[in-house]
């Protein structure tokens, strides 16, 4: 079986590794590839298949977004932010084979990158458009789903920081409702990551 059809849990383990550890994307796909149970090969010589346009259109699409990724890393160490946002920004424009899971997944986590760089530079409606943006799309519940609610979470409590300082009641009033919002929008991250877990855990 080819990389891009490798169950959602060894896909999104390899993409979550490749961007936590630093591992290029090419080996992981590659050393996932390699444990396809033996099919299409013939005595260690792998036979070319059509699918094999695909699992290289795949490789190269996450190569760019990582590669992406990293310059955003470049640029938020020498806190050069909008540089950084634009990186990001860039990762949301790789296309990807059409049906390719990986897609979604690549997607959401750039969204909540591109949340946090938002917020930390004040322009905290235009984060929440980003993390809605990813919410609406998404077709199935993952870890990235789960993370980009959590950062949702951290979205509205920037949102009802902001409005700390004000003496008015009616911004008090709508710091506490965004407060609130933010423990549904953690306490629905813990949800969908127990539910995971518990779908993992029963498929051992």
């Amino acid at each position: 079986m080819k990389s891009w059809r490798l169950s959602h849990r060894a896909r999104g383990a390899a993409w979550a590794l490749a961007l936590v550890l630093g591992v290029t994307l090419a080996t992981v796909a590659g050393a996932c590839s390699s444990n396809d149970g033996g099919g299409g090969r013939t005595d260690g010589v792998r036979i070319t298949e059509p699918e094999d346009a695909i699992d290289e259109e795949l490789m190269l699409a996450l190569v760019r977004a990582k590669n992406f990724h990293q310059i955003a890393q470049v640029y938020m160490s020498d806190d050069k932010l909008a540089e950084a946002t634009r990186a990001v920004r860039q990762i949301l424009e790789v296309p990807f084979p059409a049906g390719a899971p990986e897609a979604e997944d690549v997607r959401l986590d750039a969204r909540a990158l591109l949340a946090k760089l938002l917020v930390r530079q004040g322009q905290l409606e235009a984060a929440m458009t980003a993390i809605d943006d990813g919410l609406a799309g998404k077709t199935r519940d993952s870890f990235f789903v789960a993370n980009l609610y959590t950062v949702r979470g951290e979205v509205l409590r920037a949102q009802a920081a902001a409005l700390d300082g004000s003496s008015q009641p009616a911004d008090q009033a709508r710091a506490a409702e965004l407060r609130k919002q933010a423990i549904l929008a953690l306490e629905q991250s813990n949800t969908i990551a127990e539910a995971l877990q518990q779908r993992l855990m029963g498929a051992r």
